[in-house]
Parts: C-alpha cells; structure tokens; sequence
C-alpha cells in the first residue's frame, strides 16, 4: 500500500524522492552560491545523495569568515536583496550574531516541518497550548508561528514571569506547555503542579528532555506525558520532534532536509542505523535563501531508522549532548547533560541541579572531574551519598569524579537554558 505522507513513506521511495531534491539543490548551490562554487570546484557531475559523504562537511566559523560589511549574511547567499522575505538571528554569544536570511518559500518549509514536529506529540485542534520562548529576533519565532498551522489555541506567556505563567496555568487551564527542560524543572520548584490542567510537557531548546531519569522526574512533578522537540538554528527550527511513544524525536522536515552522521573526531560518515551515535550533520534539499550542505551541527546524537509503532518511518534521534561541551577524562567523552541524567536518578535526595566544573578551558582534562551536586531543599550533606553518586558516575560512565554537595538553592535556576559547565 503506497503513501504520499511523507512522514509514513518508505525509505526507497523516501530516499527517491530525496535524492531528485538533492541533486536539484546542489546544482544550484554551484550555480548561485559563492561560497559553494569555491568549494565544489573540483567536483565532476552532479552526484546524488549516495555520495554525499563524499562532498566536503561545512563548519560554522568557515561560514561566518565570509561575512562583510558588505554582505553580513555571508558568502553563501544564493538570491537578491529583495528576494529576502525574513532575516533571523543568532544570540552572537561569541562575537557579533549570525544572520539567517529566508524567502517566503523558505519560511513556508520551516512552518511545514515545525508543525509536525509538535504535532507528532498529539497535540491538536482544540487544544490550548502555552509557549514560553520569547523568542524576539532568534530562529524560535518560527516555531511559535507553526502553532497556527497544527490548529491549537496558542497561548504566548514568554519567560520573564513564572508568576505570570503560573496565572495562566490557574485560569486559562491549558492543555499543553512548551519550554525549555531546564525550566520545566524550574517551576517544579516554585508550585504543585500535579493537579494542573497540563497533560503535555513539550520541552525544547536543550538536551535532557529524553533522557529516562530526568524525563521521568519531569512527568512526576507535572503529572504529564514529556515529549521533546528540537532544530537547529541555521538549518530550520523544531526539524525533529517525538511522537507519544517517546522512542526519540521523528524528523519532521522529512523533504526538506537530509541527515547524515559522522565521526566527531574524524569526520568520518558513520551508517544511519538502530543504536548508531555521532555527530548529526544536516544538509538542505529545498532551500533557497542560504542553504547549507553537509552543515555540522556539534549535536552529538543516538539514531534509530526503524519504523515507530506510531506509524511514521522517519529517521528518529536523541540528543546526547553538545559537541561544544563536551569534556574528554581520560580518553573518555563526557557529556555534562548525562551527568547531570545519572544524578537525577537520586531524587528526591537532590535537586538535579549540577554544575560540571573543569580545572581548565581545555577539553582534555585530567581526572578526577569536579561536579557540584546540589541537595534537595532542607537537606543536610551526606558523605555516603556523596560516594553513591561519584560511584554511580564512575559505573554509568566510567569517569571519575570529585562530587561536591552543595546547598539547595546555591546552584543557578533559569528560565530558558541551564547552564551545566563553568567555564
């Protein structure tokens, strides 16, 4: 029985279709793109996407090296001034931001995707639904667009105010909330909210949404189903998003967009399949404004290609962290946000908060690792528990670590990201 959905076709004609996109999409980069001229000029023909992996990866910085006074967009914009419907922007928390030019087509295949991302956690049509990004200049403000397209009641609180969520909550009765993890657990902390109208937690923005322990401590709180949801700033907001199996985050720009996942170290492709992990790279197949090929994304991810008991036959991910952030102890990878996974497991006793804290700015780093764990609220330190923790690290992750606990409250709260690394 065929299809023409394309979040339930089967991978050949999946694959097919992707394909034809792509060689499309690559003779234009070669056509309008600078950027890309110069770096496919050795290519022959026109491959598809079985030799993708043969073209080179493209990093961030090598992008943001082309921007001019003249052109702040950088040397990979492929259309005139004014072909340009909207122009997003990055945080510039390392220097000036990055700007994220779209045309109206553009903007449409970001709606499209974004929407069945949320939509996959079944979420719909009558549903009232609360966001709390503010999103201003940044990427999050197409997702937040997307919402008209699933049919919900939007309900835009932004952060700023938990008292001004919390009334929300209480009066508007939502059926749904999107946020960040970090925030989701933040306002456990301010109320009860068992009791609350919310029956979804959709969480966003960082990792952690996914993983066992703290998703399980979410659920708890809010008494809610937790499904995640992720994009990636360049390429398109909320691309990824889980459906109510909770068996990891669908690719909802299916069509518009072609994962790949390689080696961190090496950049070496590594085979898409059930358990596979490495860095996930993604390249646009129908992009106009500023597309990106074989775009690096520093999200160290889990993959899964078999189909879900949802129906959908979309490759699905978990992000396990941060390439950024990520710390090497002796010839093994930390991610901070697993860490902060294996300490959830000993709730109620802390609060889940932690604070990795390296000894220098390098990412090889000598063990053992120092880590604040901060107790639950009235707790009193505990050796023991500090030993069960570092213990429990050195099994899950074969680490070891130096465990501080630390007073509740002494670690930072936020109302978006939490910070997890002092750098």
């Amino acid at each position: 029985m065929t299809t023409t959905d394309p979040e339930r076709l089967s991978p050949e004609e999946r694959h097919a279709l992707d394909d034809a996109r792509f060689r499309e999409q690559l003779a234009y980069l070669r056509e309008r793109s600078p950027f890309y001229r110069e770096k496919l000029a050795g290519l022959d023909g026109n491959p598809g996407l079985d030799a993708i992996a043969t073209l080179p990866l493209t990093d961030k910085r090598e992008v943001k090296a082309t921007c001019t006074r003249e052109n702040p967009i950088g040397a990979h914009l492929c259309v005139e001034r004014d072909e340009i419907a909207r122009i997003y922007s990055t945080s510039g928390t390392t220097g000036t931001p990055s700007y994220i030019p779209l045309t109206s087509g553009d903007v449409d295949s970001w709606l499209t995707g974004s929407a069945r991302s949320y939509g996959a956690s079944g979420i719909g049509p009558g549903d009232r639904v609360v966001t709390t990004y503010a999103a201003g200049p940044f990427v999050a403000g197409a997702a937040l667009e997307a919402f008209a397209r699933i049919g919900v009641c939007h309900i835009p609180v932004g952060t700023g105010s938990s008292e001004r969520l919390q009334l929300a909550l209480e009066q508007l009765r939502p059926d749904a909330i999107v946020l960040t993890p970090s925030y989701a657990s933040y306002l456990l902390e301010q109320a009860d909210l068992r009791d609350s109208s919310v029956r979804r937690v959709l969480v966003a923005g960082e990792p952690g949404g996914g993983q066992t322990a703290f998703r399980a401590r979410l659920e708890d709180g809010w008494g809610a189903r937790v499904t995640e949801a992720m994009g990636i700033g360049d390429i398109g907001p909320s691309l990824w998003g889980e459906c109510e199996q909770q068996a990891g985050m669908h690719l909802g720009a299916v069509g518009y967009v072609h994962p790949e996942l390689i080696d961190p170290e090496t950049g070496e492709a590594r085979e898409l399949a059930d358990g596979a992990t490495g860095e996930l790279v993604l390249t646009h197949l129908r992009h106009r404004a500023a597309p990106l090929l074989r775009f690096r994304t520093r999200d160290h991810v889990e993959v899964w290609t078999s189909p879900c008991a949802c129906g959908r036959t979309t490759p699905r991910v978990r992000c396990l962290g941060r390439t950024d952030d990520m710390l090497i102890v002796r010839g093994v990878n930390v991610f901070p946000s697993a860490v902060r996974e294996v300490v959830s497991a000993f709730a109620p006793r802390v609060s889940g908060q932690i604070l990795v804290k390296p000894r220098g700015a390098e990412v090889q780093q000598d063990p053992p690792l120092r880590v604040a764990v901060e107790l639950a609220r009235g707790a009193e330190p505990d050796p023991a528990l500090g030993e069960a923790i570092r213990a429990r690290i050195r099994d899950v992750l074969v680490v070891q670590t130096d465990v501080e606990l630390v007073p509740w409250g002494s670690l930072q709260r936020s109302e978006y990201k939490s910070r997890l690394v002092a750098r």
